[in-house]
């Protein structure tokens, strides 16, 4: 069965080596020990969400830490080609169910879009809450799941902004219920980004399709469905992984 892993400050890792003591503490500590009930004897990961990994014993457990010994120390490059998810901001939740799954499934960042359609809106204070609950979600999936490296989120961008990243991208792709061509055939590149765009519920305008397919990117279909917002993303995800990682 795979180690629990758990998520520390890059700090915490920082020089670390195999006999070096460790303490778990905080909210991840509190987790481990009173939540997990991981004791004396068993072992864990840490990891810093950047690639770095320890492998711990733990050699005493108290109500809200646990001393740890680190027996190994790795180091997971990043992932190429990197992927890229464009999420356009979406009613009920859904934005926040596609970008967590996207995660268990491999994704390396979620840009939050706010397209002409979107009908949720980011501004102000409200703007900057919705965004840190984005950035738990994905570390909360990235510990399920077992990630050493904790997808980025991005900043908000609109969608004059997105034809700008999607330029600078080695492969675009716009999903779109009326593409004729399908993502799985689409052959990507060794290295780079390859970005991922998911329009809001009431799709993405023709003005926006223009823009994009002129920076260079592709529209393309997942399959003969329509999938809503909340699934598309990650069957993306799924498809991506299928052909650059899962082998």
């Amino acid at each position: 069965m795979t180690l629990p892993l758990f998520l520390v400050e890059s700090a915490v890792l920082a020089g670390a080596a195999p006999g070096a003591q460790l303490v778990l503490a905080g909210a991840e500590g509190r987790h481990a020990a009173t939540v997990r009930r991981i004791g004396v004897g068993e072992q864990l990961l840490l990891a810093d969400g950047e690639g770095l990994v320890a492998t711990c014993l733990v050699q005493a457990a108290a109500p809200a830490q646990l001393d740890l010994q680190v027996v190994d120390v790795s180091a997971e490059p990043e992932p190429q080609p990197r992927f890229v998810l464009v999420q356009a901001l979406a009613k009920g939740e859904r934005d926040d169910q596609a970008i967590e799954t996207a995660t268990e499934l491999g994704v390396d960042e979620v840009v939050p879009w706010q397209a002409a359609r979107s009908i949720v809106q980011w501004r102000g204070e409200r703007g900057e809450k919705a965004r840190r609950k984005w950035e738990s979600t994905v570390r909360a999936a990235a510990k399920q799941s077992r990630r050493s490296r904790t997808p980025v989120v991005a900043e908000l961008v609109t969608s004059k902004a997105l034809a700008t990243r999607l330029a600078a991208a080695s492969a675009a792709f716009v999903l779109h219920e009326d593409a004729t061509d399908a993502l799985a055939t689409a052959a990507l590149p060794a290295s780079g980004e390859v970005v991922v765009v998911v329009g809001p519920e009431g799709g993405i305008t023709p003005e926006e399709v223009a823009a994009f397919e002129a920076a260079g990117a592709r529209t393309v279909r997942l399959g003969s469905s329509v999938l809503r917002s909340s699934s598309a993303g990650p069957a993306a995800l799924a498809v991506l992984s299928a052909a650059a990682r899962w082998r």
